[in-house]
């Protein structure tokens, strides 16, 4: 356990930050936890720290003892909104790395425009949780490889865990896909907890333009509507154009806005 006596003005006697266990700080002002701070490896790799505190001064505290101790780069990801937030990160030294809208979408066909979206000729969709793992797999990874090869898989939203092997599909039940006889070509994946997130779609380089994610989408969304929810969600990176007018060619509003900082 490390702790670091600093006079904060919160209150008579010294504040304390206490590294509680690994990767996790607490900000003690006379007993009291004004402070939280964390740190977490996301499953790119990528070290991402959170701070939630009372005062600026417990903030800017945590944030001094944890950049003491943490390997660079680090990142974190507020709410745009949160000026307070993102402010206290900038005076941390953090700048913006990217910004990510999310969206709220309609699953209503007949808002959506969807109704009678069908997939390419040849082309059929796999409905969720029927899909073989083997070619599911063999799509993600190859979609994976043609990304990293042009703007990197860091500029996408989707966030997967890695398997030892190099696997990124988790859930296989979470997939539907677009698929020929003999291969797949793209692929979503939507995840319900409170309210539907759809984590990624998408297809192919070469069998893009062709109308398989709107096809992909009006399947996920109609099954959706049919199971009763009226809304779902997704983030998109403000630089993918294309996927911005995707969705909000089928009524897709964006409702706010995430920052990606970097030290």
């Amino acid at each position: 356990m490390n702790t670091k006596p600093f006079a904060s003005g919160l209150s008579e006697n010294a504040v304390m930050i206490t590294r509680v266990a690994d990767r996790q700080w607490h900000a003690l002002d006379d007993d009291l936890v004004v402070g939280r701070g964390h740190a977490q490896h996301r499953p790119d790799g990528r070290l991402f720290v959170s701070i939630d505190a009372w005062h600026d001064a417990a903030f800017d505290r945590l944030a001094e003892a944890m950049l003491a101790e943490l390997p660079a780069p680090l990142y974190t990801v507020v709410d745009e909104a949160d000026v307070e937030l993102t402010a206290g990160w900038r005076r941390a030294g953090f700048t913006i790395r990217r910004r990510e809208w999310e969206y709220d979408v309609p699953t209503d066909p007949r808002v959506t425009g969807l109704e009678a979206v069908l997939p390419p000729s040849g082309v059929t969709i796999v409905p969720a949780g029927q899909a073989d793992e083997s070619l599911l797999r063999a799509v993600d990874r190859a979609i994976r490889d043609e990304v990293e090869a042009t703007v990197g898989w860091q500029s996408m939203p989707a966030e997967v865990i890695p398997r030892p092997e190099g696997d990124t599909i988790v859930d296989p039940s979470k997939y539907a896909v677009a698929a020929t006889p003999d291969r797949y070509l793209g692929l979503i994946r939507v995840v319900t907890v409170i309210r539907p997130r759809i984590g990624l779609v998408a297809v192919r380089a070469d069998e893009r333009r062709r109308g398989i994610a709107r096809a992909l989408l009006a399947h996920a969304l109609g099954t959706l509507h049919h199971y009763g929810f009226a809304e779902a969600w997704t983030e998109v990176h403000e630089s993918n154009r294309a996927a911005s007018a995707l969705f909000e060619g089928i009524g897709a509003r964006p409702m706010s806005s995430n920052l990606e900082l970097v030290r």
